[in-house]
């Protein structure tokens, strides 16, 4: 009679015994099969590494306690037998969820941002016990709705948000609950926060006093919506410059970096039709660029020569157009690896407010 490779208590049989004509105990690193087909728990874990459960759970939580060498193959096994935690047992056994919120806006005037934000916000986060989830803010909602039910359902660990406001009600929620937070950019509060912000001041005095040292005389800038903090910024460093000059200069209130780009385009187009047309042109996203590039094209204006042109950059867009128009980088990815660290070294314990406030310069 022929030999099954299972013997009478359902488990393998090593190939080499079958050959000796008995059955032999299961292999030493081998699941029974049973288990193998159930969900697979902590024990499930610590039975195929030989390590106590609490030692299992502290090293998939990536407690440092635990030896780096013993989190990597408690990790590996874990993924082995594809081992997922259950998130909200662990909420309720911790109180916390292991997951950081980006409450993301749509940023249509600046390219790139989102994708830019969450690779810098991945790369601090890497290595870390925390997941990174994306909650949208839809613009014809109120900003603080998503950050209360994101805090009030306890469904994060901290947030990260963008495009604050003077008086900013998440910024003031969020210190209230003592939730932890970064956002990107500033306040005019009096009670100082975690932030991460870009010099937008000297964005626009630099690109100010360039237009002005190439021969501009009358410049036209477009400021984000005013409601924002950093369209203050843009607006301080700008009249600066141009004060120190002396030129004339326009600040727009039928267009923001917020309007549609073919609004940006038809507005510029008009007024570069004027008598008393602008000859420099700062931008503070590329999409807004790109709309003044087309309303020169479209009046028969040469960029470099009729008009001139200085535009935040935040991606690799401009080094393919041509001509070339003078841009000043923002770094978006560093600073969302910047937020993620700050967030993460606020978590980890006391630490000053000052030493979680960053601005990058240009």
């Amino acid at each position: 009679m022929p030999l099954d490779d299972r013997d009478d208590r359902g488990e393998d049989i090593d190939p080499d015994t079958l050959q000796q004509g008995r059955p032999a105990r299961p292999h030493a690193n081998r699941l029974p099969r049973d288990t193998a087909q159930k969900k697979p728990t902590l024990k499930t874990v610590a039975e195929l590494t030989e390590l106590a459960v609490t030692t299992v759970s502290r090293a998939l939580s990536d407690d440092p306690q635990i030896a780096l060498e013993t989190r990597i193959r408690v990790r590996q096994a874990a993924e082995d037998v594809g081992y997922l935690p259950d998130r909200a047992a662990q909420r309720l056994r911790t109180g916390r969820t292991n997951v950081i919120s980006l409450v993301l806006d749509p940023h249509e005037e600046i390219l790139g941002y989102g994708t830019s934000m969450i690779r810098g916000m991945s790369a601090a986060l890497r290595g870390t016990r925390y997941h990174l989830v994306i909650t949208p803010h839809f613009s014809d909602t109120p900003q603080i709705d998503p950050v209360k039910h994101i805090v009030r359902n306890r469904m994060a660990d901290g947030i990260l948000f963008s495009r604050t406001e003077a008086a900013d009600e998440r910024v003031k929620f969020l210190m209230e609950q003592g939730f932890p937070f970064v956002c990107h950019g500033r306040t005019e509060l009096a009670t100082p926060h975690p932030y991460v912000d870009y010099d937008n001041y000297a964005f626009s005095y630099r690109a100010a006093k360039s237009l002005i040292a190439a021969g501009c005389r009358r410049l036209f800038i477009i400021l984000p919506p005013a409601q924002f903090t950093f369209a203050h910024h843009m607006r301080h460093g700008f009249m600066t410059a141009v004060r120190e000059e002396g030129v004339a200069f326009e600040i727009s209130d039928r267009v923001s970096l917020d309007s549609k780009s073919d609004a940006i385009r038809d507005h510029v187009a008009e007024r570069l039709a004027a008598d008393d047309a602008p000859d420099g042109f700062i931008c503070g996203g590329e999409v807004s660029a790109m709309a003044v590039m087309s309303a020169a094209y479209d009046t028969g204006r040469i960029i470099g020569q009729d008009v001139r042109l200085v535009a935040k950059q935040t991606s690799g867009l401009f080094d393919q157009v041509r001509p070339r128009i003078e841009t000043i980088y923002e770094d978006l990815a560093e600073a969302g690896r910047l937020m993620a660290a700050l967030l993460l070294k606020q978590m980890g314990g006391e630490v000053p407010v000052e030493e979680l406030q960053a601005l990058q310069t240009v």
